[in-house]
């Protein structure tokens, strides 16, 4: 075949996703002027005094009455927040209210042992490049040679590890050397200098870090 052997770009999930959600937005944009155009003409046959509606300037009132929604959600969101600053949290598209005291979701067995498994190979990686390199892990994640999808966490974000640099193995006290980021959440698996894998809750993670 002529394909054989040629590069074949691909998305990473995330990116597909938002292109995907994109494309959908301007379908369904593109098409409204079409029903704003059939109601606005059927209404001028039974008022003679309605002027003609193309779909140019259906397009124009679907896009003026979408920016007016838009500042309308954007003042009422913003006096929301105003008024009761802190209390509301995002959930999904929208927000609710933040009690407090909500229990945390409960979490995946499998996921939970994806998160271990794959920062464990990271852990190999590491310690196998220590062994050939004076007993020192990588000073980054760029210029050594563990692999680059070694970094990534199983997330589908594909985000890489926190990685500090600078330790050794063993080494005293025990240090965090990598973590997951952000989109772990409050409870993130930590890998330390002795080797031992560790979930811990941010709070807990951020006082080891500034010791």
């Amino acid at each position: 075949m002529l394909l054989a052997g040629m590069p074949t770009p691909t998305l990473t999930e995330v990116a597909r996703l938002r292109v995907e959600a994109i494309s959908f937005f301007l379908l369904v944009f593109f098409l409204t002027p079409f029903a704003v155009k059939w109601l606005w003409n059927g209404l001028a046959r039974d008022f003679t005094g309605m002027p003609k509606l193309g779909y140019a300037s259906a397009l124009g009132v679907v896009t003026l009455w979408g920016l007016v929604f838009v500042v309308v959600l954007t003042m009422i969101s913003g006096a929301r927040e105003l008024m009761t600053p802190g209390a509301w949290k995002p959930q999904g598209w929208t927000y609710k209210l933040d009690t407090g005291n909500e229990p945390p979701p409960p979490t995946n067995p499998a996921e939970e042992k994806l998160r271990e498994q794959k920062l464990a190979l990271l852990r190999a990686a590491l310690w196998q490049y220590a062994e050939g390199n004076d007993k020192a892990f990588p000073p980054d994640r760029e210029t050594t040679g563990v692999a680059p999808a070694v970094w990534e966490t199983p997330d589908v974000s594909g985000l890489r590890y926190v990685y500090h640099a600078g330790l050794k193995p063993d080494q005293v006290p025990d240090r965090p050397l990598a973590y997951e980021p952000g989109t772990a959440g409050d409870e993130r698996y930590v890998l330390f200098t002795s080797g031992a894998i560790k979930k811990l809750p941010l709070a807990e993670l951020r006082k080891l870090l500034t010791e």
